[in-house]
């Protein structure tokens, strides 16, 4: 065998090794955050769409006749009488302890707590969540009839952090409903 041969038929040296193993521990390492990212902005999302659809449900509402028939006497008319449903009287879940670094899987009990009032909180929206949810929710009409807030609180780390994700709507003088363009976060991704 030729010196050249013999160069040509050995292995890898120690350093090219190393390099490898350590290029290898900086893919992984950056696979792992973005995977974490990834998972983080996927849990996210149900906050967005849950209050999406609350917003959505609160307009629905808004337009749906509110006066009761018994109100009103025979032979006399009144103008359409709309409002958005009155605020929530709790959370779902109850305590943000609930969701706090982990899931929660609520009952339709959960989302029917103001059943006794066809106008309050939930029922009235008709809105529930039936997956199993990272955030606590609320629904906030406290000034009146013409504005509600659709509230998400999540903490996804369990470090005490708590994100807030919301949505405003108010009815206009118009008559038509407006809804913000755009949440607002606090602590989005914390």
């Amino acid at each position: 065998m030729s010196v050249r041969q013999i160069q040509s038929a050995r292995g890898f040296t120690l350093v090219e090794l190393m390099v490898v193993v350590a290029l290898v521990g900086v893919l992984s390492t950056l696979a792992i955050y973005a995977v974490k990212g990834y998972l983080t902005h996927a849990k996210t999302a149900e906050a967005k769409n849950a209050i999406g659809q609350m917003a959505k449900d609160a307009e629905t509402a808004y337009w749906r006749e509110s006066m009761k028939g018994t109100i009103l006497g025979a032979g006399s008319s009144a103008i359409i009488s709309n409002k958005f449903c009155d605020f929530s009287s709790d959370f779902v879940p109850h305590s943000i302890a609930q969701v706090k670094g982990k899931k929660y899987q609520s009952t339709p009990n959960n989302w029917n707590f103001d059943g006794v009032l066809d106008h309050a909180g939930f029922y009235c929206l008709k809105f529930t969540v039936s997956d199993p949810q990272y955030y606590q929710y609320y629904y906030n009409n406290e000034s009146g009839a013409f504005d509600f807030t659709a509230i998400a609180l999540g903490d996804l780390d369990g470090d005490d952090v708590t994100s807030v994700y919301s949505i405003e709507g108010f009815a206009a003088v118009d008559g038509t409903v407006r809804v913000a363009p755009a949440f607002k976060m606090i602590n989005p991704e914390e």
